[in-house]
């Protein structure tokens, strides 16, 4: 296992002091799973205090000494940070994830310290001095079996955010529950435990899930199968066996459709992060928008004598329900805001292909949303099916929405005023009350084509308005 030179340099001394320094955690998982290694975890054991760590790490780089009383110290070297901490104990005594005593013991058994960890594949060490790898609990036979099992009952039930990062590891890494681990999990479920949960520990789950998973999808299943959606987000839940009209959704359910539409839309974020580096947040927006896409039509599905099946408004319907599961999850009052649009009019782009919608619905459509962003939603919703087109993967609705709002200029914005509020005092208007319901006139007639240029705004402001 390749580290960081600093690393090695820092176990020579602890050497020296008939110490040792273990790679633990997640990054010696992910050089199993052969994954980038971002950060690195280090246990020192063989030392009496953190004193001497402390002492230590000081010679080499700065030291930050916020998290001591959990036997934890934040080393810096060349705008690196890496976690040194002593080995330690954790037992439940309060509610919530601050009630746990810590005991740290620089003197402690790897394993006895790797058993307060919630997965095998997460108890694994790294010893930097004899370059062996420890494996107390065969985490590493359960990589290679894809497996994902928790280490105890008992210290795994004492947080019951864990059930939430087997969801999230399950669909990081493809793995499978252990068959003891996912009963567990659904018992926790079952008898409330996630009730004491912080809505933000959830939601940190959720952006794992969301933004680190190949396919998200299979952390949803997995929420399903536990039991999670239909005891805590019951919008979810009911898009389970809502049926859709076979001809544009052939796949099945509302459920199966948006979980395509999931995986498509982290598939086109993928593509799309090639060549743009989005910021987090716009990630989430587009993720928790197709989530959300299809919520209303567990209220607007209707189906007739004839068995023909609807979902007529349920665009519309949808962002109620929208808004209600995002503030469940967070408070993050812009984002919820932000995805609302999308959610909206995410069928528009192929209604307008369909009517061939010329240049006035177009543009006020862009005052509305931004119809850049609106197709990429739209796409992932149109390839989340099993329909001739989709599995073409050819969304010409998406092609030519673009193409015409390019044309428009509207294409990631509205467009562009003519006039503003000094043009008309520049007309000899006086400023007043009236100014914005005369400029938004004028906009509206530069929406719908009738005025195009700034010279045919000042004149149209002139006829109308000007003093005679």
């Amino acid at each position: 296992m390749k580290i960081p030179k600093i690393l090695q340099t820092i176990s020579n001394t602890l050497k020296t002091k008939n110490a040792k320094a273990l790679i633990v955690g997640g990054s010696v998982r992910d050089y199993f799973l052969q994954l980038p290694i971002k950060d690195y975890d280090i246990e020192v054991y063989g030392l009496d205090t953190l004193d001497e760590l402390s002492s230590i790490l000081e010679a080499y780089g700065s030291v930050n000494l916020v998290g001591k009383s959990f036997g934890v110290l934040k080393f810096c070297y060349e705008g690196e940070e890496y976690d040194f901490s002593f080995p330690r104990t954790e037992s439940k005594i309060g509610e919530g994830h601050r009630g746990f005593e810590v005991e740290v013991d620089g003197h402690l058994d790897f394993k006895v310290a790797a058993r307060r960890r919630d997965f095998t594949i997460n108890a694994l060490g790294y010893d930097v001095e004899s370059k062996q790898f420890l494996d107390p609990f065969d985490g590493m036979q359960d990589i290679k079996d894809k497996k994902l099992r928790h280490i105890d009952d008992a210290t795994f039930v004492e947080d019951p955010l864990r059930v939430y990062r087997a969801v999230q590891f399950s669909a990081r890494f493809g793995f499978a529950l252990a068959d003891e681990t996912f009963l567990l999990c659904k018992q926790m479920v079952e008898e409330g435990m996630l009730d004491t949960l912080a809505k933000e520990r959830v939601y940190e789950e959720w952006k794992k899930l969301l933004l680190k998973s190949p396919k998200p999808s299979i952390g949803f299943e997995c929420m399903r199968e536990l039991g999670i959606l239909e005891r805590y987000f019951p919008e979810l839940h009911a898009l389970i066996g809502v049926p859709q009209s076979p001809k544009w959704h052939p796949e099945g359910d509302v459920w199966v459709h948006t979980m395509m539409t999931l995986d498509e839309m982290q598939q086109e974020l993928k593509m799309t992060d090639e060549t743009l580096k989005m910021k987090v947040k716009q990630k989430l927006k587009f993720l928790f928008a197709i989530l959300c896409h299809d919520l209303g039509k567990t209220v607007s599905t209707t189906v007739d004598d004839e068995g023909n099946i609807r979902s007529i408004g349920h665009e519309i319907t949808g962002m109620e329900l929208t808004k209600t599961l995002m503030y469940r999850l967070t408070d993050e009052h812009d984002l919820i805001e932000s995805l609302l649009p999308l959610v909206e009019h995410h069928l528009k782009p192929s209604q307008f292909y369909r009517a061939k919608s010329g240049s006035k619905a177009i543009r006020k459509l862009a005052t509305q949303v931004n119809i850049e962003e609106l197709v990429l939603v739209a796409k992932a919703d149109f390839l989340g099916r099993t329909t001739q087109e989709a599995l073409a993967r050819d969304y010409k609705a998406g092609t030519w929405l673009l193409e015409k709002a390019s044309e428009l200029s509207v294409k990631n914005r509205p467009l562009e005023k003519l006039l503003q509020g000094k043009d008309l005092i520049d007309l000899g208007l006086e400023p007043s009350p009236e100014f914005s319901k005369i400029l938004d006139e004028v906009y509206v007639l530069q929406l719908e084509g009738e005025i195009a240029s700034r010279e045919k705004a000042l004149s149209f402001i002139r006829k109308k308005y000007a003093k005679k």
